[in-house]
């Protein structure tokens, strides 16, 4: 299984399954947390607006409910009769009539009133509403009576109650509110007008600020009760954790501990509408989103192993053709060509392979051939070493071949040695050449040491050219250089070597010296070679044609030749 994953194939594959994986889950992640803010943004923009929306409505359903009760209070006849009392019974009877009547017209002229109930001080009450009404005897100790009776004046909002709050015999849900009447001639309370409407206009509204199935919509009052709700009494939240407005807020929204909640007040009561709303309900639209990407996500991982699969196996699979043909022509089957349509460059490298192969070929048929005639080659050998013009002749010949090839480098080394050679087979006992010859062979050797070492070694020759026509003992440099090149410069490895050939002269005689920075000589070494050049020297030794001996060399260590 190692071997397998160490594969092109497999690490291509994981490769690019991992980098196109990678980049879909980083661009859903991103998505989904950019998509997540922005619908929290919309839901909490949604909850404000429909809150406003709905304080709206309470404003102006409130403000009709306020104007009317302002009918009783501000009607000049009704509260005449209200404030009379007869001793004639007739006559009791006809104001009693005659404020029914009043308030029969004023019930009439909505709709949604359940009953309208006038309580004076004195305990007179006229009702109008239901006509089987049963009054409740302890009225007075109601907390709603209290309130009304305190409001010196104002509108009271009692509220959304089960049944009527005065009428035993009323069952029906009401909408509660009320205010104090108040003699206009003397400008004092005489009474209390309580009304009771159908709640189902508020508590439409209430209905319509629920974002969900489960959210829920609260009335609050200034002191905290709860007015009307779309929930049960028994499923009432604590207010401590939601975020009331204060003087100079009109709406707050929360979210926290897994709801979303929004209080806004009502300009014309003192109340709070307060929403709370979970979140498992907001979040229905991303948790189908997220299933949907992660649907979709895996559908692309899927893809992307596919076309990871395909792109990897159109790269290894021509190597692999290309790795089982190298095996064959490791056991010396020469005949097999790998044939395969991929990406340019292993197309490139196929087509080298198969070119190579075939050259491989070729070149084992010319052995098989030259090997029949070797015996020949090694006659014809021997007659051109008789005729060493014949040698040289043939590198002539070579260079022009390199030549015509554009094969410059390789040919100007082919030449340089066919010069060697000419100059080296025109040998004769004592021969002499001037100065500019020897330097001429210097230079065709040196450009073949400058090939061999591959920029490994530089060259300065600093002569002078009045010096170059003084003749000196054929073959005196080239082996001096030879050895310097050889011991002192070849075993340079970490830094470029550096040969320098210059001429000096004083009144008697031009000194010729050879320097280079090689690897430099152990002193013993150097002067047992010093001693043998001296004494060769003095003996008048013959050295030059047949190879000098190591000549000094090291860091500055010079090799000198004189003429």
């Amino acid at each position: 299984m190692r071997r397998g994953f160490q594969s092109i194939h497999h690490r291509l594959f994981f490769l690019f399954l991992f980098c196109m994986s990678g980049i879909l889950i980083i661009i859903s992640l991103l998505f989904y947390s950019r998509t997540t803010e922005q619908f929290q943004t919309k839901i909490s923009d949604l909850s404000r607006k429909n809150v406003s929306q709905t304080v709206d409505l309470f404003d102006l359903l409130l403000k009709g409910y306020d104007s009317l009760s302002k009918t009783i209070g501000n009607n000049f006849d009704l509260v005449r009769l209200l404030t009379e009392s007869p001793q004639e019974p007739a006559l009791d009877y006809i104001n009693t009539r005659s404020v029914t009547n009043m308030i029969g017209a004023i019930f009439y002229s909505r709709e949604d009133l359940i009953g309208i109930h006038v309580i004076m001080d004195k305990g007179k009450i006229y009702n109008y509403g239901n006509y089987m009404n049963v009054v409740d005897p302890e009225y007075r100790r109601a907390d709603w009576y209290r309130d009304v009776r305190q409001s010196s004046g104002k509108m009271v909002w009692l509220g959304v109650f089960p049944h009527s709050l005065i009428d035993q015999n009323e069952k029906r849900t009401v909408f509660a509110f009320g205010r104090q009447i108040y003699d206009l001639n003397e400008h004092k309370p005489i009474g209390i007008v309580l009304y009771e409407a159908n709640p189902q206009a508020i508590l439409s509204a209430l209905n319509n600020l629920k974002l969900s199935e489960h959210s829920e919509v609260y009335l609050v009052s200034d002191k905290g009760r709860f007015v009307s709700s779309t929930a049960s009494a028994e499923a009432l939240p604590s207010l401590q954790d939601i975020p009331l407005p204060d003087d100079s807020q009109e709406m707050t929204v929360d979210q926290k501990n897994g709801r979303l909640a929004v209080a806004s007040k009502l300009p014309f009561a003192d109340w709070l509408v307060v929403s709370l709303t979970p979140y498992k309900d907001l979040n229905v639209e991303l948790v189908q989103m997220q299933r949907y990407i992660i649907l979709i996500g895996t559908i692309l991982v899927l893809v992307s192993a596919f076309i990871a699969s395909i792109v990897s196996k159109r790269i290894s699979m021509p190597l692999i053709r290309l790795i089982r043909q190298m095996k064959q022509v490791e056991q010396g089957n020469f005949k097999g060509i790998v044939n395969v349509t991929s990406y340019r460059e292993i197309n490139i490298l196929v087509g080298s392979f198969n070119h190579m192969v075939n050259r491989i070929e070729e070149l084992i048929e010319r052995v098989k051939i030259s090997s029949v005639s070797e015996k020949n080659a090694e006659l014809h050998a021997l007659q051109s070493q008789v005729n060493p013009h014949f040698l040289y002749n043939t590198l002539d010949m070579i260079y022009w071949m390199m030549d015509e090839k554009g094969n410059d480098k390789l040919g100007e080394v082919v030449l340089s040695l066919s010069h060697m050679f000419r100059y080296s087979s025109q040998w004769e006992e004592g021969a002499e050449v001037t100065l500019r010859e020897e330097f001429g062979q210097i230079h065709h050797y040196l450009t073949i040491i400058l090939v061999r070492l591959e920029g490994r070694l530089e060259v300065e020759l600093k002569t002078d050219e009045r010096y170059m026509d003084i003749r000196i003992p054929k073959m005196t440099l080239q082996p001096i250089i030879e050895n310097a090149v050889k011991h002192g410069l070849e075993p340079l490895l970490n830094r470029p070597g550096m040969l320098t050939i210059s001429t000096v002269a004083d009144s008697r005689e031009l000194a010729i010296r050879i320097e280079d920075n090689g690897v430099g000589i152990e002193e013993e070494k150097l002067r047992r070679l010093r001693e043998s050049l001296y004494g060769l020297c003095t003996a008048g030794g013959r050295r030059s044609g047949g190879g000098a001996p190591d000549a000094a060399h090291g860091p500055a260590g010079p090799g000198a030749g004189g003429g």
